[in-house]
């Protein structure tokens, strides 16, 4: 976690930076170094807040941050983000790292209104974050030393796996991937109890039989040593009938460019929203 005598200043706590403030509490920050601006809490949040003496302003102004914090946690939606950045940039140090989750929104949309000299690294989790089961992929501007790094891995670690790319570009890549692939998934379980009451099976069981299986099959690639390949060719007996169902969905018309083709245009509205 970060040190001691640090500070975390974490603007927006919806669902995304409670999930991470919770799970920050969980592996032992002191409330006392974190300050919540959120003016609208829910009401899980603002009990979260009074139970653990966290404390929560509407807008942050200098009688609330005396010193620079250590990292500033922009977690507000993508749309008011500039003005409520504008805000809290007068609070930054010189070696203060700005870490955002916000999709779409630039490292240089940071940098013009705190200036080039600011650490700021740009994050993608997903949702399964939610649960503490989630990827973040980050890339830092060059202000971004191995200290700063080191803060945001620990910080976003608290949300599951962490992933770093040397490229900003990259984000848009990552962000059609594992940004957009919960939707992949969720589509992959609706797609199979779809084809499950097609061959006659009824409704709640073709929903219990697609759910468990999907939910399932990702849990065993979790814990498994082995690649997805090898556990797809684990459960494929030759000529028998999960063999005729990959043949099918491995044909050249079938998943895989069918995927590819889905990923690409996510990526490539990504980068048409971060311009």
């Amino acid at each position: 976690m970060i040190p001691r005598d640090g500070h975390i200043v974490l603007v927006g706590c919806g669902k995304m930076g409670g999930a991470m403030l919770t799970g920050w509490l969980e592996r032992g920050l002191s409330p006392g170094q974190v300050l919540v601006q959120e003016p609208h809490p829910s009401d899980e949040i603002a009990d979260q807040l009074a139970r653990t003496g966290i404390r929560r302003v509407d807008q942050i102004d200098a009688s609330d941050v005396t010193a620079p914090p250590t990292v500033v946690v922009m977690a507000v939606k993508p749309q008011v983000m500039d003005d409520v950045f504008a805000s809290v940039v007068p609070r930054l140090g010189s070696d203060t790292v700005v870490l955002s989750i916000a999709a779409g929104r630039t490292i240089a949309s940071f940098e013009a209104l705190s200036g080039p000299s600011t650490p700021v690294v740009r994050s993608i989790p997903n949702t399964p974050a939610a649960i503490g089961r989630g990827i973040t992929v980050c890339a830092g501007n060059s202000q971004v030393n191995d200290h700063h790094r080191d803060l945001c891995d620990t910080l976003l670690s608290a949300l599951g796996d962490v992933a770093w790319v040397d490229q900003e570009a990259l984000i848009d890549a990552a962000t059609a991937v594992s940004g957009s692939g919960p939707a992949y998934v969720f589509l992959l379980a609706e797609c199979l109890a779809d084809a499950a009451r097609a061959v006659g099976l009824k409704s709640d069981l073709a929903k219990q039989l697609a759910d468990a299986t999907v939910s399932g099959a990702g849990e065993l690639l979790r814990q498994s040593d082995l690649p997805a390949e090898t556990l797809r060719r684990n459960v494929t007996s030759p000529n028998g009938t999960t063999q005729a169902a990959l043949d099918v969905l491995m044909a050249d018309d079938g998943m895989k460019p069918l995927l590819t083709s889905a990923v690409r245009a996510a990526q490539k509205r990504s980068e048409e929203l971060s311009r």
